[in-house]
């Protein structure tokens, strides 16, 4: 059974910084090219970075860009999403999810809440 279990949201104001977590089972973790994903309320779901199986390769939104970085230890199955200069626009539930050969995201987490107060 796949399981991706997120940690490391939290209520933090705006400026601050945020680590997220996401630990893979069930899997082989380094196969796979890994996503994060947020939800604001009232909004889609929408991409906010990936990262490639061996982490040489990463993209960003642009919205997030030069602030959040994505890594991962393929040795721990888990990938990571450190979050610096947070925006109050930055509240949504965070997910990460397993991205596929045919590049869908197949497998997700149940989320994490980061919450920016201004």
């Amino acid at each position: 059974q796949v399981q991706l279990v997120e940690s490391g949201g939290g209520l933090v104001q705006a400026g601050d910084s945020l680590r997220l977590s996401c630990r893979v089972s069930g899997l082989t973790f380094r196969s796979y090219a890994m996503g994060w994903f947020r939800q604001a309320p009232g909004k889609g779901r929408e991409v906010v970075a990936g990262i490639s199986w061996n982490g040489a390769n990463q993209f960003y939104v642009d919205d997030v860009k030069d602030r959040f970085t994505i890594s991962r230890d393929n040795d721990d199955d888990t990938v990571y999403l450190q979050m610096n200069s947070l925006k109050p626009e930055d509240t949504a539930i965070y997910y990460c999810a397993t991205r596929s050969l045919s590049g869908a995201y197949s497998d997700w987490g149940q989320g994490t809440q980061v919450t920016v107060s201004s």
